[in-house]
């Protein structure tokens, strides 16, 4: 470990500890809004998560962490793992931003896993803010490639420099990040997210045999301009539906202006991602307020596993009451994806079905108080009569052929924090599951087909659920 690294470890270190002991002197007060499923920072600041994996057998989440400050900083990889994608540990830092070409931050990337051993790809990041010609686009940074290994998923290999922007097309900015890598008959293939010198968001691929010397293959585009940047680029296959996924910036026009600053969606693709290929129109993986930069992995036993950051980057429409607290952010809940008639689709991962304990079951009418954590399951909702009222002012309600997520107060000292309204155009409403925890909400619409999540900070713990005929479960977690 060199000289660098054990700093950045005993100042890690002694901001978590400063962080927990604040907690335990708060403990009992709401106003931590700490988490009970939803994996979050042990102090400071956490965004993208990345080197998604199962590997023998153990569930592993690395996310982009900045400890000594909950409004962002230089970023690191923090590190949890799990058995079961709900009860988590974590295991300190792994990665930090401690070489020439990673000393602005260890970026997003991804794990590959082959052979028994585990290889994260990720962007080392560099800023050269001292430039006379500084630009954050065309100069004055860096992008590289960086791969460590891993045998056991605890203990990690030295960095090795794999590609740097001279290496990727010369028609590109220099923004040219998070590598996702996966392999197709005997090749590896590595996609990385681009902005062009003329602010067109695409994919880049690069080739490999060996999985460290990487060259320019070819590109994945609309094929008319779509955003300037493609971020945090995933390709993956669920029940014979090739799915290309991006987090989009730089979306402008009347059918992004209710939307979220950035989109993260996805592309069906048809053909070859390799070859010949056509994609279909733009369709968001959530339309709530609070999801970006999801990436995905498959599990041992073959699920699509797809966890998001519940945080939305360079927003200053809303904020989080958490910052008073000394942290910020946390990532949503695992979902499954899946296709059902054609469709795409998500649910919360099946293992917590396991941690669930039946309350209550109502129809048409359901009213709950005291319940921090909890799922509410509504079925067979009848002529489109659905309306919820969550922690004195979230609203979910269908009506005039959309279903809505909004908030009764926009302030940003209340239960929204400065948000207001999100929705999505549906022909009808048949089922619901509300996902809540301390200080988040998931929805799933219709088996999944429509998502919507949120940060929120109730007054008070209550729920209340209308819908003509329609039966409601309420289950504690």
């Amino acid at each position: 470990m060199s000289a660098l690294t054990n700093d950045l470890k005993k100042l890690t270190e002694a901001a978590e500890k400063a962080f927990q002991e604040k907690m335990k002197e708060n403990a009992g007060s709401q106003i931590g809004y700490r988490q009970k499923l939803h994996l979050m920072p042990p102090a400071g600041w956490l965004n993208d998560p990345n080197g998604l994996c199962q590997f023998q057998g153990v569930f592993h989440a690395f996310f982009q962490y900045s400890p000594f400050n909950c409004e962002g900083g230089v970023k690191m990889w923090g590190h949890y793992i799990s058995r079961n994608m709900i009860d988590w540990e974590y295991k300190g830092v792994n990665l930090y931003p401690d070489q020439p070409f990673d000393c602005s931050g260890v970026y997003s990337g991804c794990a590959f896993l082959e052979d028994g051993e585990m290889y994260l790809y990720y962007t080392g990041n560099v800023k050269l803010e001292d430039r006379e010609d500084y630009d954050y686009i065309n100069t004055g940074r860096e992008a590289n490639t960086v791969l460590v290994t891993s045998r056991d998923g605890e203990h990690f290999s030295k960095k090795k420099l794999l590609m740097k922007n001279t290496d990727y097309p010369s028609d590109l900015t220099l923004h040219v990040r998070d590598p996702k890598v996966w392999k197709q008959d005997g090749v590896y293939y590595m996609l990385q997210g681009a902005r062009t010198k003329e602010n067109v968001g695409q994919g880049i691929i690069f080739q490999s045999e060996d999985k460290i010397n990487w060259k320019y293959r070819s590109r994945v585009e609309s094929k008319e301009p779509f955003g300037y940047m493609w971020e945090c680029p995933d390709y993956f296959e669920v029940d014979g539906t090739k799915i290309l996924s991006a987090s989009v910036q730089g979306l402008d026009g009347e059918e992004w202006k209710d939307r979220n600053v950035y989109q993260s969606g996805y592309f069906l693709l048809s053909g070859d991602i390799l070859g010949e290929y056509s994609l279909s129109d733009y369709r968001l993986w959530d339309y709530g307020f609070d999801y970006y930069a999801s990436q995905s992995f498959e599990t041992e036993d073959g699920r699509r596993i797809q966890i998001g950051w519940m945080g939305m980057p360079d927003c200053e429409e809303y904020t989080n009451l958490t910052i008073r607290s000394g942290w910020q952010h946390c990532f949503t809940f695992p979902r499954e994806v899946f296709v059902s008639d054609g469709i795409v689709c998500q649910r919360p991962v099946r293992e917590l079905e396991e941690k669930k304990e039946l309350l209550e079951t109502a129809e048409g009418r359901l009213e709950r108080n005291g319940d921090p954590v909890y799922e509410a399951d509504i079925t067979g909702i009848r002529d489109n009569a659905f309306r919820a009222l969550l922690g004195g002012g979230l609203i979910l309600e269908y009506r005039e052929g959309r279903f809505e997520m909004r908030f009764t107060d926009q302030e940003k000292d209340s239960v929204s924090a400065g948000r207001g309204l999100r929705y999505a155009d549906m022909e009808e409403v048949r089922d619901v599951k509300i996902l809540t925890d301390v200080s988040s909400v998931e929805v799933f619409v219709n088996g999944g087909e429509y998502v919507f999540s949120t940060r929120f900070y109730p007054k008070k713990d209550e729920i209340c659920v209308e819908a003509d005929g329609a039966e409601i479960k309420f289950c504690k977690i």
